[in-house]
């Protein structure tokens, strides 16, 4: 694979969610590759702190999306102009009993990371289409290959992205244009300190126990870091990739799906 620092030269990627954990570990992984990359997200403040991480890179721009409003992505993606790569990477996990989840979280779960990859897809498609290439990485979880107790409204969501993920790769694999899902375990980020505190508050057990309890999914007995899920999601991006389109890769340590 050719991942030297200008094997991806000439080429924008936007990744939504960029501002911290995955997104932020994938921005960096394509700005080595020679990418311009634009990082998308709710939080500005946040943002730009990746920004100024990330400057002595390469080029790196900043803009707002509320990845569930059409009316914003629509706003954000006029913005940051003509897309080659689009990184689908915002998402949002909340664990509840299925008969504790109401609409609320419910819509939500679908909202955040189904929807949002939905309409960032569609804003950056008739350009790709239009230039006959382009490289779609829709960010997943093991969620969306097996069912996990407790999150279900997730699990949908991330079932659909790959169902959305698989469709439309049929759709335009004559067009130039990969679309693939990667599916990481748990994942050292911001959303598996959440889980661990959601754990500790609702049980007994200590993060040291509640830890233990989720590496046991890992045959490595490890979670996966950010930047592992970036190498493979730089893979997918990269030009002798063009064979790979319609698959959801699991990053997730050996765990049977």
């Amino acid at each position: 694979m050719n991942t030297n620092h200008s094997s991806l030269a000439g080429q924008h990627a936007v990744i939504t969610g960029g501002g911290s954990g995955i997104g932020a570990s994938i921005a960096e992984a394509l700005l080595r590759a020679g990418a311009r990359v634009t990082l998308m997200g709710r939080h500005a403040e946040r943002l730009d702190a990746q920004r100024e991480k990330c400057r002595a890179l390469g080029d790196v721009a900043c803009v707002t999306v509320d990845v569930t409003q059409e009316d914003s992505v629509a706003r954000a993606f006029n913005k940051a102009g003509a897309v080659d790569i689009l990184i689908n990477n915002a998402g949002q996990a909340q664990a509840a009993p299925f008969t504790h989840t109401d609409m609320t979280l419910w819509q939500r779960m679908l909202d955040v990371n189904l929807t949002g990859v939905f309409l960032g897809t569609r804003a950056v498609l008739p350009g790709m289409l239009e230039r006959g290439r382009g490289r779609i990485v829709n960010v997943a979880s093991t969620a969306g290959q097996i069912g996990y107790a407790y999150v279900a409204g997730y699990c949908a969501a991330k079932h659909g992205v790959i169902g959305l993920t698989r469709s439309l790769a049929l759709e335009v694999a004559t067009k130039g244009i990969t679309v693939n899902a990667v599916c990481p375990g748990y994942t050292e980020t911001e959303l598996l300190h959440a889980s661990l505190q959601q754990i500790t508050s609702k049980t007994s057990r200590t993060e040291e126990q509640a830890r233990e309890s989720l590496l046991r999914s890992n045959p490595q007995h490890r979670f996966v870091s950010p930047e592992q899920v970036a190498h493979a999601v730089l893979w997918l991006c990269q030009p002798d990739s063009d064979a790979i389109t319609g698959q959801s890769i699991s990053i997730s340590g050996g765990e049977v799906m």
